[in-house]
Order: structure tokens, then C-alpha cells, then sequence
């Protein structure tokens, strides 16, 4: 097992169907392999916390999830219920169709409230949709979210097809700059997957294959 690479893994479940006997093993295989944190939907939050308050295992939860179309107002107020129940992380997507409309300060003002809402209880990773942006729609992206006093840019939901590549890790650490953290997520399956992201400049990865990644198995998980 390698110890090292658990601890970039955001150990991951956010699919619609997760029953509580899964989340119940996530946080078990969390604690057991060492991860960084677990990564759930809002409604798993306070069971995980309790679960997990004992161990260095983080609470990750998902903001805006999976399109990042809600309002900045629901985002904002889901952040602050999220880290009273117990989050330590969220990950927010980004209003992609602003985005790409061209609509930079909209961008910026919904990171932004995200930020304020956390207000230090929580890192914020902002997660900018790779798959459906231009690369220059990808620097932007990462411009605004640095600009806006995100602690991370992030690559993808998992959910609007592709997922990280070396070559978008590369692009956004350029963009950010080394402070900033950069997380890879969505189709990292394996041990190669991983040091290839950490090599390009991702410092936490996003994987429900985090297990397999540590032994050296193969999963055919997507995100």
C-alpha cells in the first residue's frame, strides 16, 4: 500500500444511488488506508463527521453539485449548513453557462460567496468543468477562482463527460501559480493515474477508485 499517494485521495461516492451501507464502507476504507478526506453529497455529511471525528480523515462534501446552475444565494447557504454538520472541504462547481457567456464578474461574485460563506472553517476547491471548456475558458476559470480567495481549482464533476488529463493539471497549475492547490478528479483509476496528476501538479485527487489506487489494482470507476 502506498501511503503517500492516500494522502492526496479524496476518497469518493457522489453517485445518486449511494445507499447508506456504502457510505458506511467509504468511511471505513477512508480510515483504514488513511485518505485525505471522504467526498459525499450534502445528505451524508453529518453521518460521515460522526464517523469520522476520531481520525485526521477529512469530511469533503459537494456544492452547486453537478451543474453548478443553482443560485449563488443556495450555494452560499449550503456551504454554511454543510460545515455545521460538519464539512471540512467543499467542492462548488462553477456557473459554467456564465462562464462561458462571457459573464466574468457573475463567475467571480458566485466563488466569491462560497468563500465568504466557508469564511475560513473550510477549504474551498472550485471545480471548473474541464470537459466543457476551451483552454482559454479553463485559465479564466482559474483566474477568477484564485481572484476570488478559493483555496483550489478543480477539473470535474464526473458528470458532463471527460475528466482530468495531464495536460489540463499543467494548464491550471501554470494558470495558479504553486500556492494554490490543484485537484485532479474524474477518471483516475489507478496508481499511473495518479502519479502522472501529482507529477503534472495536482496536490489532492479526487477518485473513487482510491483504494485501487494505493494497492495498485485497476477500476473501471469513471469519476
Amino acid at each position: 500500500m502506498d501511503n503517500n499517494l492516500a494522502k492526496y485521495i479524496d476518497h469518493t461516492l457522489l453517485k445518486p444511488n449511494t445507499t447508506a451501507n456504502q457510505i458506511f464502507e467509504l468511511c471505513e476504507e477512508a480510515r483504514e488506508y488513511g485518505f485525505a478526506s471522504v467526498c459525499v453529497n450534502p445528505h451524508w455529511v453529518r453521518y460521515c463527521y460522526e464517523s469520522l471525528k476520531e481520525t485526521d480523515v477529512k469530511v469533503c462534501t459537494v456544492i452547486g453539485f453537478p451543474l453548478g446552475a443553482t443560485t449563488t444565494e443556495v450555494k452560499s447557504f449550503e456551504t454554511r449548513l454543510t460545515i455545521e454538520q460538519g464539512a471540512e472541504e467543499v467542492d462548488m462547481v462553477i456557473n459554467v453557462g456564465a462562464l462561458k457567456s462571457g459573464d466574468h464578474d457573475v463567475v467571480q461574485q458566485d466563488i466569491q460567496a462560497v468563500v465568504d460563506a466557508a469564511n475560513g472553517k473550510a477549504l474551498v476547491k472550485v471545480i471548473i468543468e474541464t470537459s466543457l471548456l476551451t483552454d482559454d475558458e479553463k485559465r479564466t476559470a482559474c483566474q477568477l477562482a484564485k481572484a476570488a480567495g478559493a483555496d483550489f481549482v478543480k477539473t470535474s464533476t464526473g458528470f458532463s463527460g471527460g475528466g482530468a488529463t495531464v495536460e489540463d493539471i499543467t494548464l491550471m497549475r501554470q494558470t495558479v501559480g504553486p500556492e494554490m492547490g490543484v485537484k485532479a478528479s474524474g477518471g483516475v483509476r489507478n496508481q499511473a493515474d495518479a502519479e502522472a496528476m501529482i507529477e503534472a501538479g495536482a496536490t489532492r485527487i479526487g477518485a473513487s477508485a482510491g483504494v485501487d489506487i494505493v494497492t495498485g489494482g485497476q477500476s473501471n470507476e469513471t469519476y
